[in-house]
């Protein structure tokens, strides 16, 4: 059994996933390249499109939207939440973040190496 010498309660809460959605394939991958492209994400799976069913100003509305799994240091959530606004087509984008709460202790390094820039230790 591998053992992995590091202090993992200090380090999880550090690090967030950030949801948001995006009406098409084109406008999700331009979102995400950048966002890598400047730091502000480490990666970003772009789920298939599904279908939102949602009440905008008191109408039900459907439509179909592509999930942005976005993984990040939790330094970085303001700027990205700022870029994800600025480059969002909608009117009121969802951005939701989540903490991270356990992980494999590499990943979670990479993760602050491709955003933060911390080295690694």
């Amino acid at each position: 059994m591998r053992r992995f010498v590091t202090n993992i309660k200090s380090s999880m809460s550090l690090y967030c996933i950030v949801f948001t959605t995006m009406p098409d394939h084109d406008s999700a991958r331009r979102l995400a390249e950048s966002l890598v492209e400047h730091q502000l994400a480490a990666c970003v799976n772009i789920l298939p499109p599904m279908t939102a069913i949602y009440k905008w100003q008191g109408k039900l509305e459907q439509g179909d939207e592509h999930l942005l799994l976005i993984k990040t240091h939790k330094e970085c959530y303001s700027a990205l939440a700022e870029a994800i606004r600025n480059q969002h087509p909608y009117e009121l984008p969802e951005i939701i973040a989540v903490p991270i709460e356990q992980g494999l202790p590499e990943y979670l390094q990479w993760i602050s190496e491709c955003t933060v820039g911390e080295a690694s230790t």
